[in-house]
């Protein structure tokens, strides 16, 4: 059988940790800052017993980029919208990037991570507050922290597994063949 491939977006306000999320998902490593840059990867991995391939977009947070970051939305699969919970102005920005995604692609699938949640202490956004945004955008959540390894990993699979429920599954009497005369 063939391997899946997903074309997962990364995006959220500058500082949110998305590099940070795909460094530590992709690598298992970790490292403070900021890059401001677009970037690709293509990560194979396995999900539920089967081989998927993971095209994963890192788009820049900065307004700047706002119109490149557009034209990546239309060939996305689904976009994990990160933002930092101790920084309520990127959670309250969530809506923006969601309106933006759903003018190019409305039926993408979507997750909500409120990432950097070893933070605890310097917490302005509650978990509620984010479970109940991703319910009004019928979107999945989860909290994560890419600096301690907590749910990176399940948060790229549960927007994964959201995009491969939704995919039509063919009929044997719907498989197309192509034949050379």
């Amino acid at each position: 059988m063939a391997e899946k491939k997903f074309k997962l977006m990364v995006i959220g306000d500058m500082a949110v940790g998305k590099t940070s999320l795909l460094s530590r998902f992709t690598r298992d490593s970790f490292s403070f800052g900021t890059f401001g840059c677009l970037s690709f990867e293509i990560y194979t991995t396995e999900l539920d017993g089967k081989e998927i391939k993971l095209q994963l977009w890192d788009l820049p947070g900065n307004e700047r980029f706002q119109t490149l970051n557009k034209s990546y939305y239309r060939i996305a699969t689904g976009v994990m919208l990160v933002y930092d919970i101790t920084n309520e102005k990127s959670f309250d920005n969530i809506r923006n990037w969601i309106r933006d995604i759903n003018e190019h692609n409305e039926d993408v699938k979507k997750i909500i991570v409120g990432n950097m949640c070893d933070l605890e202490h310097r917490r302005t956004v509650s978990n509620e507050q984010g479970e109940q945004l991703a319910k009004e955008y019928c979107a999945a959540f989860m909290e994560t922290s890419a600096k301690d390894s907590i749910n990176v990993k399940e948060a790229f699979f549960t927007l994964a597994r959201d995009i491969e429920a939704n995919v039509p599954k063919l009929k044997p009497s719907e498989t197309s063949y192509c034949c050379l005369m």
